[in-house]
């Protein structure tokens, strides 16, 4: 799982998915090693993947389901950054409802993405470095009241 020091210092140019097209594209998340991952780790977990959706504008994150004995568990992957999370119902976007990576989840890890703890994700924005985020930003995070890193990196903002 992912440690204090796995956790962003500081907001990266496309945590939000917010972008200035004059500052170029953001960076993507290599969806191969997503999907590569995700079926090593439904295979430790016993089950199959369900759905996969891929990241649509205005959303910031992939989305799939692992469905296995204790029943199904939804894993978002950061459309930008090797960011992995978990949560138990599938949304459009996220505050607080993450759960911290099961057991079978370290196939993740094992190709690079960092197992974001609901806890990390909980952390408010006043103990976070937003210094890069801009004003646009900082307009949609006041505008849908987002108070958590977990709602700014898992977002559908328009």
């Amino acid at each position: 799982m992912a440690d204090e020091k796995d956790v962003p210092s500081a907001l990266p140019r496309g945590a939000t998915g917010f972008f200035r097209p004059e500052d170029g594209p953001l960076p993507e998340t290599d969806q191969r090693n997503f999907r590569t991952a995700l079926f090593a780790a439904a295979r430790a977990a016993d089950g199959h993947v369900g759905e996969m959706e891929e990241q649509a504008c205005p959303r910031t994150f992939h989305t799939a389901s692992v469905i296995h004995d204790a029943g199904h568990s939804i894993v978002l992957c950061h459309a930008h950054h090797p960011w992995i999370a978990f949560a138990r119902e599938r949304r459009d976007w996220y505050t607080d409802e993450f759960l911290d990576p099961p057991q079978w989840s370290q196939p993740f890890a094992a190709v690079g993405f960092l197992l974001l703890t609901g806890e990390q994700l909980a952390t408010p924005l006043s103990e976070v470095d937003t210094s890069k985020l801009s004003a646009a930003e900082w307009r949609q995070v006041r505008s849908y009241g987002t108070s958590t890193l977990g709602g700014v990196l898992f977002n559908s903002w328009d």
